[in-house]
Protein backbone atom coordinates (compact mmCIF):
# COMPACT_ATOMS: atom_id res chain seq x y z
CA UNK A 1 0.00 0.00 0.00
CA UNK A 2 1.06 3.34 -0.47
CA UNK A 3 -0.16 6.96 0.70
CA UNK A 4 0.26 10.61 -0.95
CA UNK A 5 0.50 13.46 1.73
CA UNK A 6 -0.77 16.85 0.79
CA UNK A 7 1.28 19.63 1.30
CA UNK A 8 -0.28 23.41 1.71
CA UNK A 9 1.75 26.53 2.70
CA UNK A 10 1.96 26.04 6.37
CA UNK A 11 1.39 22.80 6.59
CA UNK A 12 4.42 21.16 9.35
CA UNK A 13 3.24 17.70 9.77
CA UNK A 14 3.80 16.37 6.54
CA UNK A 15 7.13 14.90 6.99
CA UNK A 16 5.80 13.76 10.39
CA UNK A 17 3.02 11.65 8.91
CA UNK A 18 5.48 10.64 6.56
CA UNK A 19 7.75 8.73 9.20
CA UNK A 20 4.63 7.44 10.93
CA UNK A 21 3.45 5.52 8.09
CA UNK A 22 6.85 4.24 6.65
CA UNK A 23 7.10 2.43 10.96
CA UNK A 24 3.91 0.49 9.94
CA UNK A 25 5.37 -0.47 6.43
CA UNK A 26 3.45 2.14 4.06
CA UNK A 27 5.22 4.02 1.46
CA UNK A 28 4.48 7.47 0.77
CA UNK A 29 4.75 10.31 -1.28
CA UNK A 30 4.37 14.23 -0.58
CA UNK A 31 1.88 16.30 -2.90
CA UNK A 32 2.07 19.80 -3.22
CA UNK A 33 -1.40 22.20 -3.15
CA UNK A 34 -0.81 23.28 -6.12
CA UNK A 35 -0.87 19.78 -8.37
CA UNK A 36 -3.11 18.17 -9.08
CA UNK A 37 -1.95 14.40 -9.35
CA UNK A 38 -3.66 11.34 -10.16
CA UNK A 39 -3.92 8.63 -7.19
CA UNK A 40 -4.14 5.11 -7.64
CA UNK A 41 -7.50 3.45 -6.26
CA UNK A 42 -5.54 1.86 -3.24
CA UNK A 43 -3.79 4.82 -2.29
CA UNK A 44 -4.52 6.57 0.72
CA UNK A 45 -4.43 10.47 0.52
CA UNK A 46 -3.40 12.33 3.79
CA UNK A 47 -4.31 15.74 4.63
CA UNK A 48 -1.85 16.49 7.52
CA UNK A 49 -1.60 19.17 10.33
CA UNK A 50 -0.70 22.52 10.61
CA UNK A 51 -1.93 25.82 9.69
CA UNK A 52 -2.44 25.92 5.82
CA UNK A 53 -2.21 29.69 4.10
CA UNK A 54 -1.77 31.10 7.82
CA UNK A 55 -5.14 29.70 8.81
CA UNK A 56 -6.92 33.06 7.45
CA UNK A 57 -10.06 34.14 7.30
CA UNK A 58 -11.20 30.28 8.70
CA UNK A 59 -8.81 26.84 9.13
CA UNK A 60 -8.61 25.23 6.63
CA UNK A 61 -11.00 27.84 4.39
CA UNK A 62 -8.11 29.02 1.83
CA UNK A 63 -6.94 25.16 1.96
CA UNK A 64 -10.39 24.39 0.25
CA UNK A 65 -9.32 25.97 -3.21
CA UNK A 66 -6.15 24.39 -3.65
CA UNK A 67 -6.37 22.29 -6.84
CA UNK A 68 -5.00 19.31 -5.26
CA UNK A 69 -8.12 19.62 -3.50
CA UNK A 70 -10.33 18.87 -6.77
CA UNK A 71 -8.12 15.32 -6.90
CA UNK A 72 -8.88 14.22 -3.54
CA UNK A 73 -12.34 14.68 -4.32
CA UNK A 74 -12.18 12.74 -7.31
CA UNK A 75 -10.78 9.84 -5.31
CA UNK A 76 -12.98 10.09 -2.10
CA UNK A 77 -15.72 9.93 -4.66
CA UNK A 78 -13.94 7.05 -6.52
CA UNK A 79 -14.11 5.49 -3.10
CA UNK A 80 -10.32 6.07 -2.36
CA UNK A 81 -9.01 6.23 1.80
CA UNK A 82 -8.80 10.17 2.51
CA UNK A 83 -7.63 10.57 6.34
CA UNK A 84 -7.43 14.52 7.57
CA UNK A 85 -5.36 14.99 10.69
CA UNK A 86 -6.42 18.26 12.47
CA UNK A 87 -6.06 21.46 10.25
CA UNK A 88 -6.70 18.44 7.34
CA UNK A 89 -9.52 17.42 9.46
CA UNK A 90 -10.73 21.38 9.26
CA UNK A 91 -9.96 21.53 5.05
CA UNK A 92 -12.03 18.33 4.74
CA UNK A 93 -14.91 20.23 6.33
CA UNK A 94 -14.91 23.40 4.87
CA UNK A 95 -14.60 21.55 1.31
CA UNK A 96 -17.88 19.79 2.23
CA UNK A 97 -16.61 16.37 2.22
CA UNK A 98 -17.60 16.10 5.72
CA UNK A 99 -19.74 17.58 7.49
CA UNK A 100 -19.38 20.25 10.47
CA UNK A 101 -17.18 22.73 11.23
CA UNK A 102 -14.10 22.76 13.61
CA UNK A 103 -14.79 25.99 16.29
CA UNK A 104 -12.52 27.65 18.66
CA UNK A 105 -11.99 25.70 21.90
CA UNK A 106 -14.65 26.10 24.38
CA UNK A 107 -11.90 27.29 26.68
CA UNK A 108 -10.62 29.37 24.00
CA UNK A 109 -7.13 28.12 24.84
CA UNK A 110 -4.98 26.22 22.52
CA UNK A 111 -4.26 22.94 23.98
CA UNK A 112 -1.69 20.27 23.61
CA UNK A 113 -1.82 17.25 25.49
CA UNK A 114 -2.46 13.41 25.68
CA UNK A 115 -6.44 12.49 24.76
CA UNK A 116 -7.54 9.28 25.12
CA UNK A 117 -10.06 7.69 22.38
CA UNK A 118 -12.34 5.46 22.18
CA UNK A 119 -12.63 3.71 18.97
CA UNK A 120 -16.78 3.77 18.22
CA UNK A 121 -17.49 2.87 14.25
CA UNK A 122 -16.89 -0.53 12.32
CA UNK A 123 -17.73 1.04 9.06
CA UNK A 124 -14.78 2.13 8.06
CA UNK A 125 -11.24 0.62 7.30
CA UNK A 126 -9.64 3.42 9.54
CA UNK A 127 -11.91 1.72 12.48
CA UNK A 128 -12.66 -1.71 11.60
CA UNK A 129 -9.93 -3.58 13.47
CA UNK A 130 -9.64 -1.44 16.14
CA UNK A 131 -11.01 -2.82 19.89
CA UNK A 132 -13.99 -0.12 21.08
CA UNK A 133 -12.86 -1.80 24.88
CA UNK A 134 -9.17 -0.79 24.27
CA UNK A 135 -8.37 2.88 24.01
CA UNK A 136 -5.57 4.89 22.45
CA UNK A 137 -3.81 7.56 23.81
CA UNK A 138 -3.32 10.46 21.50
CA UNK A 139 -2.61 13.86 21.63
CA UNK A 140 -4.08 16.27 20.90
CA UNK A 141 -2.16 19.81 19.50
CA UNK A 142 -5.01 22.42 18.15
CA UNK A 143 -6.89 26.21 19.17
CA UNK A 144 -10.36 25.38 16.89
CA UNK A 145 -11.19 21.62 17.51
CA UNK A 146 -14.60 22.54 18.77
CA UNK A 147 -16.55 20.10 16.32
CA UNK A 148 -19.77 21.58 16.07
CA UNK A 149 -22.96 20.16 13.69
CA UNK A 150 -26.75 21.03 14.02
CA UNK A 151 -29.22 18.86 15.89
CA UNK A 152 -29.88 16.88 12.47
CA UNK A 153 -26.79 16.35 11.58
CA UNK A 154 -25.48 14.87 15.02
CA UNK A 155 -28.72 12.51 14.98
CA UNK A 156 -27.47 11.59 11.64
CA UNK A 157 -23.70 11.05 12.54
CA UNK A 158 -24.95 9.04 15.73
CA UNK A 159 -27.70 6.83 13.92
CA UNK A 160 -25.54 6.18 10.81
CA UNK A 161 -22.47 4.44 13.10
CA UNK A 162 -20.22 7.73 11.70
CA UNK A 163 -18.41 9.09 14.46
CA UNK A 164 -14.89 7.22 14.30
CA UNK A 165 -13.81 8.72 17.80
CA UNK A 166 -14.61 10.02 21.31
CA UNK A 167 -12.94 11.70 23.87
CA UNK A 168 -13.46 9.70 27.10
CA UNK A 169 -11.28 9.61 30.30
CA UNK A 170 -9.58 6.33 31.81
CA UNK A 171 -12.78 4.74 32.32
CA UNK A 172 -14.69 5.33 29.34
CA UNK A 173 -16.88 7.58 30.00
CA UNK A 174 -17.62 11.07 28.18
CA UNK A 175 -16.83 13.57 30.58
CA UNK A 176 -16.29 17.13 29.99
CA UNK A 177 -13.10 16.53 31.62
CA UNK A 178 -11.53 14.33 29.55
CA UNK A 179 -12.85 16.94 26.04
CA UNK A 180 -10.16 19.14 25.34
CA UNK A 181 -12.32 21.34 23.52
CA UNK A 182 -15.79 21.09 23.85
CA UNK A 183 -17.12 19.17 20.50
CA UNK A 184 -20.74 18.22 20.79
CA UNK A 185 -20.77 14.03 22.59
CA UNK A 186 -17.20 14.42 22.94
CA UNK A 187 -16.15 13.74 19.34
CA UNK A 188 -13.17 13.65 18.24
CA UNK A 189 -13.40 12.14 14.51
CA UNK A 190 -16.35 11.42 12.04
CA UNK A 191 -16.58 9.27 9.10
CA UNK A 192 -18.25 10.12 5.32
CA UNK A 193 -21.58 8.20 4.61
CA UNK A 194 -19.29 5.88 3.17
CA UNK A 195 -16.24 5.43 5.50
CA UNK A 196 -13.90 5.78 3.22
CA UNK A 197 -13.20 9.68 4.57
CA UNK A 198 -12.26 10.09 8.28
CA UNK A 199 -11.56 13.24 9.68
CA UNK A 200 -10.10 13.57 13.23
CA UNK A 201 -8.68 16.32 15.71
CA UNK A 202 -6.07 13.99 17.26
CA UNK A 203 -2.54 13.40 15.94
CA UNK A 204 -1.96 9.39 15.31
CA UNK A 205 1.31 10.71 14.08
CA UNK A 206 2.49 11.75 17.07
CA UNK A 207 1.97 8.96 18.74
CA UNK A 208 3.91 6.30 16.68
CA UNK A 209 6.77 5.12 18.44
CA UNK A 210 8.19 4.49 21.57
CA UNK A 211 10.67 7.67 21.75
CA UNK A 212 7.23 9.55 21.64
CA UNK A 213 5.81 7.86 24.60
CA UNK A 214 3.68 5.42 22.97
CA UNK A 215 2.94 4.05 19.15
CA UNK A 216 -1.33 4.02 19.83
CA UNK A 217 -1.60 5.87 16.78
CA UNK A 218 -0.01 3.22 14.49
CA UNK A 219 -3.09 1.15 15.20
CA UNK A 220 -5.40 3.27 12.49
CA UNK A 221 -2.93 3.14 9.95
CA UNK A 222 -2.59 -0.83 11.05
CA UNK A 223 -6.44 -1.11 10.70
CA UNK A 224 -6.14 0.39 7.19
CA UNK A 225 -3.76 -2.31 6.32
CA UNK A 226 -5.51 -5.24 8.19
CA UNK A 227 -8.63 -4.41 5.85
CA UNK A 228 -7.52 -3.51 2.64
CA UNK A 229 -5.50 -7.26 2.74
CA UNK A 230 -8.73 -9.21 4.05
CA UNK A 231 -10.47 -7.18 0.53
Amino acid sequence: MRAAVAVFPGTWSDRDCEWALQQVGIVSRRVWHRDVPSFDRDELVVLPGGFSYGDYLRCGAIARFSPLMAAVRDHATAGGLVIGICNGFQILCEAGLLPGVLMRNSSLEFRCQDSLLRPESRISPFTDHLDPSSFLRIPVSHGEGNYYVDDVTLHDLEAEDRVAFRYVDAQGNLTSEANPNGSRNNIAGILNEHGNILGMMPHPERACEALLGNEDGNAIWQSVLSSIGSD
